[in-house]
């Protein structure tokens, strides 16, 4: 599971990176003020997940690991795909899917600290 979340944590970077890009170079002048935001919010929330999975890697395995994994590559999902396609300017609707994603990575963040505090005993 450690090589997962270093693995997931690589790719999440590296499209969280890719995604930064494409927005300020392609969608520039495509979108408007308002959804250029929504897009740099789902990018720096992708981009930070995807540093919080890599901090998953070296701990020991248990099941608040690979919880902590699961939360994050979900909240990544859920979160960061309904802000992306809301930038590209899907319905409304699907925004109702985001906070979802914030709470799954909420309790992501909660799962990592139950795994480290397991750790250090």
């Amino acid at each position: 599971m450690n090589r997962i979340a270093a693995l997931a944590g690589s790719i999440a970077g590296a499209l969280a990176v890719a995604a930064g890009a494409f927005g300020a170079h392609a969608l520039r002048t495509t979108l408007d003020a308002g959804a250029m935001q929504i897009w740099h919010t789902a990018v720096e929330y992708q981009l930070w997940h995807a540093l919080a999975l890599l901090a998953c890697a070296p701990i020991p395995p248990s099941r608040w690991t690979r919880a902590s994994i699961v939360a994050f590559c979900v909240g990544i999902s859920l979160f960061c795909g309904s802000l992306y396609a809301l930038a590209l300017g899907a319905p409304r609707a699907v925004g109702a899917v985001t906070p979802l994603g914030g709470l799954t990575l909420i309790s992501g963040w909660c799962c990592l600290g139950a795994a480290f505090w397991r750790t250090a005993k």
